[in-house]
């Protein structure tokens, strides 16, 4: 056609089209430049969401306007290429309703949240079909059932965090093979089973805390890369020496409440960790760090740790050495750092610790606190202890000769 126009050089009637043209662009409904497959998609979305009660997210949800200038709804061209569902402020009530399956429709998205809110109902699996997808984050929801395997098809994904919602089954050994991931929060789920090793070697974040995971972790099932690593409140065994030896990268170690066993690596100690937990488990063996401890915040209370309490530990603020096996005497620079405040917390109870030289009459700061409670020794200070460590001053004797037996 446009080259017949050419050949009769009907110029006029080539503008004339061109400006009919621009005129319709101009005055049709906008949405019809959105492809037609994503504006069928967030019609489909929205019917199946709705806000709580004092939320006005889908206020500007009127698909006579421009799909792409709806609140949380980010464009390139004609495809949308993020979706944030929900208010992001603060305090917002949030959403409820099910997340509809065209979600799997927009082929161009990369990064898909939803607010905390009320949001039920299985997590679709249509969403292996979003092949650009790079962030996902769905949680403090009460998105149930299985997390899809699927998901492994997505080999872009860098953050997966579907986090505080009633999820079960176990944790698909595909997520574990995505080379892309950075960020992995499944924590307060219902999730059990054994967790899978992790290939990504970008993986700097892993919270599985709060479930119900259980088995043991292989020595090379985690990344070196890892800087923040939770996996509290599981029922998770075996040793774990081997595996934090080459966590080196570690600023937050939070292993308490399971059931892993065997000794902790002495190098664990001079990792850049602010706060160590690793309370509550079936954790022996002495311990030993290779050189002065600078981490703020060490529990390792409620273990079968044994041997003498090294003087390295000294430089802790908030110490918890109760519940364990230590003997011996407690260190001198101990009570230095303590009567210079240096210490915080210095809790030794529970153990069979057989003295601790301090003045009966030092004034302890009262910034800082002492529990020597239930030793071998009757402490030679009074010192407000946790109602949780009962009320016995010292440990009976039969158990001290046995224990040094």
């Amino acid at each position: 056609m446009w080259c017949l126009l050419r050949k009769r050089r009907d110029y006029r009637f080539i503008y004339l089209i061109h400006f009919i043209f621009v005129l319709l662009k101009c005055s049709f409904p906008v949405n019809a430049i959105l492809d037609p497959i994503d504006f069928l998609a967030l019609q489909s979305i929205r019917k199946s969401l709705d806000d709580l009660p004092g939320s006005n997210y889908f206020a500007s949800w009127d698909f006579t306007s421009d799909p792409c200038n709806f609140a949380g709804v980010y464009c390139d061209g004609d495809k949308v290429i993020a979706l944030n569902l929900g208010d992001p402020r603060a305090g917002s009530p949030g959403l409820t309703g099910r997340i509809d399956p065209a979600i799997g429709k927009l082929s161009a998205l990369a990064e898909f949240t939803i607010v905390p809110g009320r949001i039920i109902g299985s997590l679709p699996q249509t969403l292996s079909q979003l092949k650009n997808l790079r962030f996902l984050a769905v949680s403090r929801n009460f998105i149930s059932g299985d997390i899809p395997a699927t998901l492994g098809e997505l080999r872009g994904l860098q953050t997966l965090d579907l986090s505080f919602n009633q999820f079960s089954g176990s944790i698909p050994w595909s997520i574990g093979t995505l080379p892309a991931l950075s960020n992995v929060i499944l924590c307060h789920n219902k999730l059990s089973g054994s967790a899978p090793p992790f290939v990504s070697q970008t993986l700097t974040r892993l919270d599985l805390k709060h479930n119900d995971l259980s088995g043991s972790i292989s020595p090379l099932g985690l990344p070196p890369s890892l800087q923040y690593l939770s996996l509290s409140w599981n029922r998770l065994t075996g040793p774990v020496d081997q595996l934090l030896s080459r966590l080196d990268r570690l600023n937050y170690l939070d292993l308490s409440m399971n059931q892993f066993t065997g000794c902790i690596p002495g190098n664990l100690f001079t990792f850049p960790i602010a706060n160590l937990q690793l309370q509550r488990n079936q954790l022996s063996g002495p311990v030993e760090p290779i050189d002065q401890v600078r981490i703020p915040t060490v529990d390792l209370s409620f273990n079968r740790f044994s041997g003498r309490i090294s003087p390295l530990f000294s430089t802790v603020q908030n110490l918890y050495l109760n519940n364990n096996r230590f003997i011996g005497e407690v260190p001198g620079s101990f009570v230095d750092q303590l009567l210079a405040a240096s210490i915080q917390i210095l809790y030794l109870q529970h153990n069979y610790l057989t003295g601790i030289e301090i003045n009966p009459t030092a004034s302890i700061p009262l910034s800082s606190s002492l529990c020597l409670q239930y030793n071998c020794m009757v402490p030679p200070v009074q010192t407000p202890c946790p109602l949780k460590a009962g009320k016995q001053k010292t440990r009976p004797t039969e158990q001290c000769i046995e224990w040094k037996g």
